[in-house]
């Protein structure tokens, strides 16, 4: 009898320890880097700013404000899908969406690969 309440209680156990050990934690770790201007954001709206062609139109009315975009950057860093959110009138949003579709951006990154992303952001405008 103490031997198969030995046997029992080994087997049990072993299966127990065994169960633990090859459970895995099923934690999905996954690192992004969002694409990004190369010389950095200064220069990303210090560049659309001054090559941003004004109309004459908003330079008389000394036009100010910001341009919100969507966009996507492709692997090759390619700028696509560009489409205005909200603008400042005059001509300057299909200008600033000029500029900004002939930028090449550092494509975004997941997990060591590059991919498709996603990017929205406000460019400042100034017509004066």
């Amino acid at each position: 009898m103490k031997q198969i309440f030995t046997f029992l209680f080994l087997s049990l156990f072993s299966v127990t320890l065994f169960a633990q050990s090859t459970d895995p934690q099923n934690i999905k770790v996954v690192s992004t880097q969002d694409p990004s201007y190369p010389k950095g954001e200064p220069a990303l709206y210090n560049y659309v700013l001054m090559n941003v062609k004004y109309s004459d139109e908003a330079k008389k009315k000394y036009i100010e404000g910001e341009v919100m975009m969507s966009f996507y950057v492709n692997v090759d860093s390619t700028v696509s899908n560009t489409k205005i959110i909200s603008g400042a009138g005059y001509g300057i949003d299909e200008e600033v969406k000029r500029v900004v579709e002939g930028l090449k951006f550092s494509p975004g990154m997941m997990n060591g690969k590059a991919r498709k992303m996603q990017l929205i952001m406000n460019f400042p405008v100034k017509a004066h």
